[in-house]
């Protein structure tokens, strides 16, 4: 089973052994980050450091001038790699390997612009904006990500992409510091804190026969109990419904997955153009057309048509993974099953040979594996001994 890795370029540049060490893991295929979020990560085997903090979401190599002359959002560059264009250094060191490179683009999910360009950012029923997550409803933010996603993703030598965030963020975020756990929130209540308020999706709520104040009234009613500590948490989109009444709950998905599925259209229809027909576009998902974040939901019937397949969360257990898979069983095209091989990151690289094969009896065709940098040699060990069992 075709198998990739998640790496960033900073794991390579400046570590001579990086790129040998991860095509011995038994991978094919490496997915290199060009366009990320802030993040502070460990490089536990790097010969010239142990942390990188990179401050800022920024993309990975130099961005093209004349395509961001004159914008108010653009791509911020990074600081905390030395290199010119490490994305470039790092796949090349990776290909010299005999590793195929797929570029990794993170879409909505840019802390930077939320605080420079507050208006850009998702409001809830509150009032508070997100400044982590981009309103894709909104037109100035869809053209800077269908473009963003045309030129990250189309690197030099690059024979795919795998787009993540590219849909609505909203509550869930693994922001810094965060303090949020003091309340359990299930899912639909964080669907209901994800739900937006600017004025682009006030006005595409009203297009829909659905009074923004009245939907914010219901909104807030619906998680007093949460708040309170008076209710259970409620899951899946029949606990939304429960929370929300079924009609507003209905109305609300109508605007946002429209809203979802067009910005989709649009950044695959950019890549395609830029890269030509045989360059492969995955889509980091969700088969719950309600979830939002990094796997960003989805109508599996819909998605397929658009890309060439999905990556999809499919670390925990047989029935986590049942949930994600199941949908899309029997449709063409990639299904990719994405494992954290982290055990401090709650992977279990020691059972991958088993979930691997649990997967592939749901109809993944091909792993991903989160995340060959981040691991740690125990971790690998345990990962190259599961890939060598599979591959006999």
């Amino acid at each position: 089973m075709r198998t990739s890795a998640f790496l960033y370029p900073w794991d390579v540049v400046g570590d001579p052994d990086a790129a040998a060490r991860v095509a011995d893991l038994g991978v094919q295929q490496v997915t290199l980050a060009a366009a990320y979020h802030s993040t502070r990560a460990l490089t536990p085997r790097h010969p010239g450091r142990r942390i990188v903090t990179a401050e800022h979401a920024a993309v990975l190599y130099p961005p093209d001038a004349a395509r961001w002359a004159g914008r108010a959002l653009r791509p911020y560059e990074q600081s905390w790699v030395a290199s010119d264009d490490s994305y470039t250094e790092a796949a090349q060191a990776l290909t010299d390997a005999g590793l195929q490179v797929h570029t990794w683009v993170v879409l909505a999910h840019n802390s930077r612009m939320g605080a420079e360009h507050p208006e850009t950012s998702v409001v809830n029923a509150y009032g508070d904006r997100y400044p982590w997550a981009p309103c894709i409803a909104q037109p100035a933010v869809r053209a800077h990500l269908v473009d963003l996603a045309a030129e990250a993703a189309v690197r030099g030598g690059a024979y795919g992409t795998e787009l993540e965030s590219c849909g609505w963020y909203g509550f869930a975020h693994l922001h810094a510091h965060d303090k949020i756990a003091g309340v359990g929130l299930g899912d639909a209540a964080q669907y209901l804190m994800s739900l937006c308020f600017c004025p682009e999706c006030r006005a595409g709520y009203a297009a829909h026969g659905l009074e923004a104040a009245v939907l914010a009234t219901s909104v807030r009613r619906a998680l007093e109990p949460a708040w309170s500590g008076s209710g259970s948490p409620e899951a899946g989109w029949a606990g939304v419904e429960k929370l929300l009444g079924a009609d507003l709950a209905a109305t609300t998905l109508q605007w946002r997955g429209r809203v979802a599925r067009t910005l989709q259209e649009s950044v695959v229809a950019a890549v395609r153009a830029a890269a030509g027909p045989d360059f492969q576009v995955l889509l980091h998902a969700d088969p719950a057309p309600y979830r939002s974040g990094a796997n960003v939901g989805v109508d599996p019937e819909h998605i397929v048509s658009v890309v060439d397949g999905v990556v999809l969360p499919c670390t925990g257990g047989d029935a986590a993974r049942e949930a994600v898979l199941g949908p899309f069983a029997g449709r063409e095209g990639v299904l990719a099953a994405n494992f954290t091989v982290v055990s401090g990151m709650g992977g279990s690289p020691a059972t991958l040979e088993r979930d691997a094969a649990h997967a592939a009896s749901l109809g993944a065709n091909q792993l991903r594996l989160y995340h060959a940098g981040l691991a740690s040699d125990p971790d690998l060990r345990a990962v190259a001994g599961a890939l060598s069992r599979l591959g006999r």
